[in-house]
């Protein structure tokens, strides 16, 4: 059914009468359900962990070419989820901004700064006629001298907030669930357990069991540390120790 505001949705900076834009609402919409694939963050006492779905569309295709997960910096990563192409072009401009930022000030970028800098870039697409916003939610993380482990997420208009713990994609909702009745538990946890939660996060959300090949995880720990994926032998290793547990 149309609604009555159908006339509002052909543009992307007009107000409908209910002070609603439209445009902005079906970008969110694409953002969450184009790549149908689900992501989720955490940080621990001193790591932050991105866990996703890894879906190879075509078996001809080269599957270590398929990622949704970046890194920004040697020590910021992001896990994009939405259109790809879109979460490409975004990739390439933090990339440029956190280059920029150790140019000009000597020292990397810190999480909150790139966050900050991102969401203003994505606000202005909101506004101009002649722009769209990138169909993108991005979660970034780093572990900051200061502030320790940090997870920001986000989205294609402009807001970005700081997380304990937070998901994107087709079952976000779903896994906020999950990581809200952990919250308190999950500041204290370890790298290890970081990463097992988020695995099983992932896991409850979609009711299936999954092989090392068909999830991303990738994590960051300490100030040296370096954001990195890890190797599906790694990755296996901890699917068996959850098994374990749960037997």
């Amino acid at each position: 059914t149309m609604s009555r505001d159908s006339n509002y949705d052909h543009h992307i900076s007009i107000f409908s009468p209910q002070g609603r834009l439209y445009q902005m609402e079906y970008a969110f919409k694409a953002a969450s359900s184009a790549s149908g694939l689900t992501g989720i963050s955490l940080r621990g006492k001193n790591s932050c962990v991105v866990v996703t779905q890894k879906k190879v569309p075509d078996r001809l295709m080269d599957p270590q070419s398929i990622s949704h997960i970046f890194n920004i910096s040697p020590q910021i990563g992001c896990l994009a989820t939405g259109m790809i192409a879109d979460c490409k072009a975004q990739i390439q401009r933090m990339r440029y901004e956190a280059a920029d930022y150790q140019f000009k000030y000597g020292y990397s970028i810190p999480v909150h700064v790139l966050a900050k800098r991102i969401a203003d870039i994505a606000q202005v697409n909101t506004q101009s006629a002649s722009m769209r916003p990138l169909a993108t939610v991005c979660i970034l993380v780093g572990v900051d001298d200061e502030r320790g482990p940090q997870v920001f997420k986000v989205d294609c208009a402009g807001h970005y907030l700081p997380f304990y713990g937070t998901a994107s994609g087709a079952k976000e909702q779903e896994a906020m669930n999950y990581l809200e009745k952990k919250v308190e538990e999950m500041k204290e946890y370890d790298t290890d357990q970081t990463v097992r939660t988020a695995i099983m996060c992932l896991g409850s959300v979609l009711g299936s069991d999954f092989r090392g090949s068909e999830i991303e995880v990738a994590m960051v720990e300490g100030t040296n540390g370096k954001f990195r994926l890890l190797s599906e032998e790694e990755i296996d290793a901890h699917l068996s120790f959850i098994a374990d547990s749960d037997a």
